[in-house]
């Protein structure tokens, strides 16, 4: 096999890799410090599409993590570019929150629930049975399904809640229409965030903490994979997987020195 090129672009997951429930993990300060210090590109990656990148470089910063909003990718803004690259200024049925609005409204779309080209859904902490309603008969009317990520369910401090997988999965079941994922494990959220950094797969490396998102976007997206074990997935979890990382490390401390 031949050898790896280095590692000359970084792409992390954020929950359970940087911060867990709020409390930045030991080393992730140390991991974006280096980081920033040597001038490499990187990005800080999320699935959630609740917030939006100012959003979340205000919230790590207050936990003493200096990510800029152009250092920030997260699955509503790979939605919005693939809905770009796909229908440019186009209309959208959106459940979601401000993450996601605001996404769409940056690149011209315009949202409505009149004849929209797409359904677009996404998280948001109140899912209203009416909203709901009006996806299912606007995509069995005709509008393309999208999700901005498959996740079934999402962290809380009171225990998972549900989020845009489980949901679509009962939008699925009314109208028989699967939705088009644009977030991980889609190697396109990858893909898009290298080009938003200029970085090219095969001298990147993306660090998860979770084998059925992280790992497998970033393989799927040809880049060396890295598991951390501070989050979901534990040693005897990734042998039940057919594919493996590029390598298992305890946590983001034990990569500071791969910079």
């Amino acid at each position: 096999m031949a050898e790896r090129k280095p590692i000359e672009s970084w792409l992390t997951d954020m929950d359970g890799v940087l911060i867990h429930e709020g409390v930045p993990i030991p080393g992730a300060d140390a991991f974006i410090k280096k980081l920033r210090e040597t001038g490499k590109p990187f990005l800080v990656l999320t699935n959630n599409s609740i917030y939006t990148a100012r959003d979340l470089h205000a919230r790590l910063a207050r936990m003493g993590l200096d990510v800029p909003v152009e250092n920030i990718w997260t699955s509503a803004l790979a939605t919005a570019q693939f809905l770009d690259d796909q229908r440019p200024g186009g209309t959208a049925y959106v459940i979601g929150e401000a993450g996601l609005t605001t996404a769409l409204h940056d690149i011209g779309y315009v949202l409505t629930d009149h004849e929209p080209d797409y359904v677009v859904l996404g998280e948001t902490r109140t899912y209203s049975f009416e909203a709901l309603t009006k996806a299912i008969r606007l995509i069995n009317e005709g509008a393309r399904f999208i999700g901005t990520n498959p996740d079934e369910t999402g962290p809380s401090p009171e225990g998972p809640l549900p989020a845009t997988g489980s949901v679509a999965a009962l939008i699925t079941k009314a109208t028989g229409k699967a939705p088009y994922f644009a977030g991980k494990p889609n190697p396109l959220m990858m893909r898009t965030g290298l080009n938003a950094i200029g970085a090219h797969s095969e001298t990147s490396a993306m660090i998860g903490d979770r084998m059925d998102t992280d790992v497998l976007a970033g393989l799927e997206a040809g880049m060396q994979t890295f598991l951390v074990l501070t989050g979901l997935t534990t040693p005897a979890d990734v042998d039940r997987y057919p594919f493996r990382p590029s390598k298992v490390v305890d946590s983001i401390a034990d990569l500071v020195d791969r910079i």
